[in-house]
């Protein structure tokens, strides 16, 4: 029984499957012999012959189907609408409850286990260690490492005090490891080497999906956003845009931006310019500067108003709120490969400005 049939049958209150609800009434209403196999033409029991059109009304065999075809006639027609409108209005309803989780705000990403802030969206905020497992925000990975007499030591994995990998081989060792505890930042590393044929890896698509895929159902959602792409360009299998999109939605719920503002880009090419905005504003708030850019491009030609744009910024603002620090600023004035956020300051200063 669908959810929407279940929600009938209880009939205590209304809610958007009202339209489902007063079909089945109406085919409830209807003399059809579907629920004790009745025929409809000389009434015996256990008929197993089904009109072959409305697929509702059944008889105890052919001679009975064409006698009774007549009659029937006006009354198949009408279970067929019937049975249309409600077919339709259930995809509706299920298309209604599917947007309500697509553009839900996703969770956000894990804090830093060290300084406890925030995980930038930006690849380069943060870095995956193979030796104990651990995602560390570019801050605390350029901060220096000191024993317990407070004396700065050569550099170790700022979590768990590991020797840094002094080879690929050690490098690949670790991750194996990972991999077999079911670690899924590992196993989706490893599922994209074998995708790209990279460090030491053979290009095998097979067993590249096969690990995505793994580290996927363990809820990595970079993972998901990987198959999208697969599914997308076609490395290794056929391209399907239709899984492209499944893939990248599960990737998006899950609170992948690069997957969300995949999304954003073919609402837009499509026209659907509020679901592309949905898209946009939450990737935005989630850090993915492309998204605030894409809104400023829309709202520049007029797509969506100055309040939308205004909200874009506020929304990327907050997020920057919630990811800086002085550290995490020393280490991006560093080194380049430490940089965490991508923003022109002085466009949105300069903005604000001029509104205010």
């Amino acid at each position: 029984m669908s959810t929407s049939d279940s929600n009938c049958n209880v009939g205590a209150s209304k809610s958007s499957g009202d339209g489902v609800c007063d079909v089945n009434d109406k085919l409830e209403n209807m003399n059809i012999g579907v629920a004790v196999s009745i025929c409809a033409n000389c009434g015996k029991e256990d008929a197993k012959n089904i009109c072959s059109k409305c697929k509702q009304v059944k008889y105890c065999n052919a001679v009975c189907k064409k006698v009774h075809k007549k009659k029937h006639k006006k009354e198949c027609e009408e279970l067929i609408k019937l049975a249309t409108e409600k077919h339709n209005e259930e995809l509706r309803i299920a298309a209604e409850l599917h947007d309500i989780e697509l553009f839900k705000q996703p969770p956000p990403k894990e804090d830093c286990p060290l300084c406890f802030l925030r995980i930038p969206a930006l690849e380069s905020g943060s870095r995956y260690y193979e030796c104990c497992g651990k995602v560390i925000c570019c801050g605390c990975v350029y901060a220096p490492v000191y024993d317990n007499q407070g004396n700065e030591v050569e550099k170790k994995c700022p979590f768990c005090r590991s020797p840094a990998s002094t080879s690929g081989k050690m490098t690949k060792e670790r991750m194996m490891e990972r991999v077999e505890a079911n670690d899924p930042n590992a196993i989706n590393t490893i599922g994209c080497n074998y995708r790209d044929g990279r460090y030491g890896f053979t290009q095998d698509y097979t067993k590249a999906l096969e690990l995505l895929k793994r580290a996927a159902e363990l809820g990595h959602a970079e993972a998901y956003l990987s198959i999208g792409c697969c599914y997308h360009t076609g490395q290794g299998i056929e391209v399907d845009m239709e899984k492209a999109i499944y893939y990248w939605e599960l990737a998006a719920m899950k609170g992948d931006e690069t997957a969300r503002h995949n999304l954003g880009s073919m609402e837009d090419e499509r026209g659907n310019v509020n679901r592309a905005l949905k898209h946009y504003m939450i990737s935005a708030r989630n850090g993915y500067a492309d998204s605030l850019t894409m809104i400023k491009e829309m709202y520049n030609s007029g797509d969506v108003t100055k309040d939308d744009y205004t909200k874009a910024l506020q929304l990327y603002q907050a997020y920057l709120g919630e990811i800086k620090s002085p550290q995490r600023d020393k280490a991006a004035a560093a080194r380049e490969e430490y940089r965490y956020y991508y923003t022109n300051i002085g466009d949105i200063r300069r903005y604000w400005v001029n509104q205010w």
